[in-house]
């Protein structure tokens, strides 16, 4: 049965009771509302749950019994010298003991079926909410903490089901039974015992106070070791260490710090020797206080108490030990537990920036006509990326958006699909605006190849099928043939089959980016946009890129930013960008002879990359 056992990041009964300081820093505030909220995940399974608390109830009850008939079997079998009913009194107490085991196996399968299943409701919730997250979401945040939302504190909740929970139930109801039972036995002992054991929680206490300290110093010479690790075991630490000598020092300066954790280290073993040692000492005076108590009642004034009432009272007292120093301990696991929901629900609660108004309109045979009228943008309130941007771009056409970098052109197109959303003015698609569009009706006319190409861990055609999963055979291989691919792919013993690797890491990175060429063809959006599509690659692979994206460029609507000649050559119209501004605009012709920015880039950089 799950149950109270050693909990917490650090394990062991010693450290379980206290909290680091981040933890104490970062305890979330426990309201009704937190609770009714964390609660709320248990109703859809309110069935389960009470036949949890049956099993925990009756699993109690049957495993006090065997302490309740250590007395019948003192008192009836051994000092009446029955020895049928000191067989059946024992046959009883194995066949209690069986029961509560078997109980508690269906305790644990259920419980655990009820933790496992709230857990998949809720990453199921955070996934579709972090798949609704803007883009922005994904930029200011960071990745590792998105993923430890997703995984380590979701998971953190299913051992708080099995664990933390369960904890509580269980010792609780064992407690109540343990007192029940010792008090119907005698209520003289029962006192004595109950005042003996919070006592018990002292030496427990105490010696969890110092093993916690020791554990944190070791801990930090610990971090302190495999800092030295990492900087002289490394490629490039120990090349640095070689070529200055410093070979002996390094070691010495690990010795030094390794010798003091040792130290620590002993200290912590011995802390809890010396802890075990108070411990049983202290665990022995409830039961010898019960002896004597129970002996002078039944000596002196002629009490009732039988030899087997008194052993049936230590008993229970020793069933009492753990469920109490659990309870006492059970604050810090709580807010732990707490600090989990309380960190899932901080994500869940951000809002969605940028979704879907209610009654957006569907395009309906979408034409393409882009435009961006005074628009304004800034990632910060107190930094203007783009200012008063206005140009459009009619269907079938196509614009080369130039400029330094960092002027803010992928900042444009990023507006387009509504990556972002502007801070003022608007960008209309076919005359709408694209906040008033479906996002999913508006996305799907949007295809971006951008300089940096992600690819999935599978086969080619899996990542060509993520644009259109029913895609044919012969649809496939038509879209690769057009993006300059297909003759790579045949060459390949799986063809279409062939695995790519982890974001395509088997591929060149101009094999990867004409197959996200050819999966933007699949997808036969309505605009195309080249972000740098070939700025990161080798001259060949430039080559045969161009080659596939030429033709799109003169029979779709595209937007393209490039630093190819040839490639700008293609448009029917450049925007030159400075600044978050559009400071010059027209043809290749008359944008070298005006003798501006776009000049300076012709000469610094667009001529250089052609030849």
């Amino acid at each position: 049965m799950a149950g109270g056992g050693p909990g917490g990041p650090h394990g062991g009964p010693f450290t379980r009771g206290f909290m680091t300081e981040e933890e104490k820093a970062n305890q979330p505030k426990v309201t009704p509302e937190l609770l009714k909220r964390v609660f709320a995940y248990l109703g859809p399974y309110w069935k389960q749950l009470v036949l949890v608390l049956i099993c925990i109830a009756i699993s109690s009850v049957l495993n006090m019994m065997p302490s309740i008939l250590t007395g019948k079997i003192i008192d009836d079998g051994l000092l009446k010298q029955d020895m049928r009913a000191l067989v059946f009194y024992i046959v009883l107490s194995l066949a209690t003991t069986l029961g509560a085991s078997l109980i508690g196996v269906a305790e644990s399968y259920i419980n655990t079926w009820i933790a496992q299943h709230i857990t998949y409701d809720m990453r199921n919730q955070m996934f579709k909410h972090l798949q609704r997250m803007s883009q922005r979401f994904f930029t200011s945040n960071n990745q590792g903490d998105i993923i430890t939302r997703m995984t380590s504190d979701i998971d953190g909740v299913e051992r708080v089901i099995t664990s933390t929970f369960s904890s509580i139930l269980s010792n609780s109801l064992t407690l109540v039974v343990a007192l029940v039972a010792m008090y119907h036995r005698n209520w003289i002992l029962a006192t004595i015992g109950i005042i003996i054991v919070p006592l018990f929680t002292i030496p427990t206490r105490q010696a969890g106070k110092k093993r916690w300290s020791l554990t944190q110093e070791s801990q930090a010479y610990n971090d302190e070791i495999n800092g030295i690790l990492n900087e002289t075991l490394s490629v490039s630490g120990q090349l640095l260490v070689k070529l200055f000598g410093r070979e002996d020092k390094e070691y010495h300066r690990y010795r030094k710090v390794n010798r003091k954790m040792i130290r620590l280290n002993i200290k912590e073993s011995m802390a809890g020797r010396w802890f075990r040692v108070v411990l049983t000492t202290f665990t022995s005076i409830g039961p010898m206080l019960i002896y004597l108590v129970g002996g002078v009642l039944m000596m002196r004034y002629d009490s009732e108490l039988t030899v087997g009432d008194i052993s049936v009272m230590v008993a229970l007292l020793g069933r009492m030990y753990m469920p109490v120093n659990s309870l006492l301990n059970i604050q810090v696991d709580w807010m732990r537990s707490m600090a989990l929901f309380s960190r899932i629900f901080d994500y869940l609660d951000m809002p969605v920036e940028i979704q879907s108004k209610e009654g957006a309109i569907k395009l309906q045979a979408p034409v393409g006509d882009v435009e961006f009228k005074n628009v304004y943008f800034a990632y910060e309130e107190d930094r203007m990326i783009l200012k008063d941007i206005s140009f459009s771009l009619r269907a079938g056409r196509s614009i080369a958006i130039v400029g330094p970098s960092g002027s803010g052109k992928s900042t444009i197109i990023n507006l387009i699909p509504r990556l972002y959303d502007v801070k003022s003015g608007s960008v209309t698609f076919d005359g709408v605006d694209v906040r008033d569009i479906d996002l999913e009706s508006l996305r799907a006319q949007i295809g971006v190849v951008s300089q940096e190409t992600y690819l999935f861990n599978g086969t080619i055609r899996d990542n060509l099928l993520y644009a259109k999963d029913d895609a044919t055979e012969a649809e496939m291989i038509e879209a690769c043939k057009k993006a300059n691919i297909y003759d790579f792919i045949s060459s390949q013993e799986d063809g279409l089959d062939t695995v790519v690797g982890n974001r395509g890491l088997k591929l060149s990175g101009g094999e990867k980016q004409r197959i996200s060429i050819a999966r933007l063809l699949l997808k036969d959006p309505t605009i195309f946009i080249f972000d740098e599509a070939t700025s990161a690659l080798d001259s060949i692979s430039e080559s045969k890129i161009q080659e596939a994206i030429d033709p799109i460029i003169k029979s779709r609507t595209s937007i393209l930013i490039a630093h190819r000649l040839s490639t700008i050559l293609a448009a029917d119209e450049i925007l030159v960008v400075k600044d978050g501004q559009i400071v010059e605009r027209g043809s290749h012709k008359e944008l070298v002879s005006a003798g501006g920015v776009y000049q300076e880039l012709y000469e610094t950089q667009f001529s250089k990359a052609e030849e």
